[in-house]
């Protein structure tokens, strides 16, 4: 991939995570509100769902950091921890409507 391909892929995972911290700290505010033992289910799969969060961040920024040549072995990767993280969103969402 040349260099704008790089950039826009880079800008449209940043989007991603910024928009699953939005919907994150909702789950949260819904997860406080449900005192029970649902909501303590609740809070561990959200606690869950922000470390695999963390782990695209950390790889999101080590993306940024590689040279065109080396940083699509590291996207393809990034893309497997993507849709475990979209999976593991969509079960809380599903789970915990």
């Amino acid at each position: 991939m040349d260099k704008e391909k790089r950039e826009a892929y880079i800008e449209k995972l940043a989007a991603q995570l910024k928009e699953w911290n939005v919907q994150i700290d909702g789950l949260i505010a819904k997860a406080e509100k449900a005192k029970t033992d649902a909501g303590a289910e609740y809070t561990r799969q959200i606690e869950n769902l922000n470390q695999k969060k963390e782990t695209a961040a950390k790889k999101l920024e080590e993306l940024k950091g590689k040279g065109e040549g080396a940083w699509e072995d590291i996207a393809a990767g990034m893309e497997k921890v993507l849709d475990d993280l979209k999976a593991t969103f969509d079960n809380i969402k599903t789970r915990f409507k």
